[in-house]
């Protein structure tokens, strides 16, 4: 039921974006604070299904965002604010998230192969079924997160904080 609804969520999403948005392609230059819809920084709309390819967020507050489906492969996202958001799916395929704030965040099925996550807090994340593969995770915290089903494949994690996070195979991290 519940993989059901995140598909629902996906779907929606996608169909949104294709017709122009929840407000019929009229928002942009909108700045939506309240945590959904799209948001514009530094001249960029942020919203979900959005193709931000290469773009430069570094220090973006995205908190509680509704980003599902977003592309940034490649994106600037240092020290980047994004607890809370819904990341579903999203592609950040080797974007730089040094520092950023992924607490609480949904990255549910998302792609972070390759990705900078140096410093970053994914504390209570869910990570379930994400792309970790060849992530940089130096000193990132994972405490509590959702790991279930993830690939850590090829990852440097030797200083990550794992503490209560479920693993991959769905056991709860016990220490070192």
């Amino acid at each position: 039921m519940r993989k059901v609804a995140r598909g629902l969520t996906f779907c929606v999403a996608l169909l949104l974006v294709a017709c122009g948005g929840a407000d019929g392609g009229e928002g942009e230059g909108k700045v939506d604070s309240g945590g959904g819809g799209s948001r514009t920084i530094n001249g960029i709309v942020v919203e979900a299904g959005a193709d931000l390819s290469g773009a430069n967020l570094a220090g973006a507050d995205l908190s509680g965002a509704y980003l599902v489906a977003i592309n940034l492969t490649g994106a600037e996202l240092t020290g980047a604010n994004l607890s809370g958001a819904d990341l579903s799916g999203a592609n950040f395929y080797d974007a730089n998230l040094y520092q950023a704030n992924l607490s609480g965040a949904n990255l549910n099925i998302a792609n972070l192969h390759r990705a900078d996550l140096v410093d970053a807090d994914l504390s209570n994340a869910d990570l379930s079924g994400a792309d970790l593969s060849g992530a940089f995770m130096l000193n990132t915290n994972l405490r509590e997160a959702n790991l279930t089903g993830a690939d850590l494949s090829r990852s440097n994690r030797t200083t990550a904080d794992f503490t209560g996070a479920t693993m991959p195979d769905g056991t709860k991290y016990a220490g070192k």
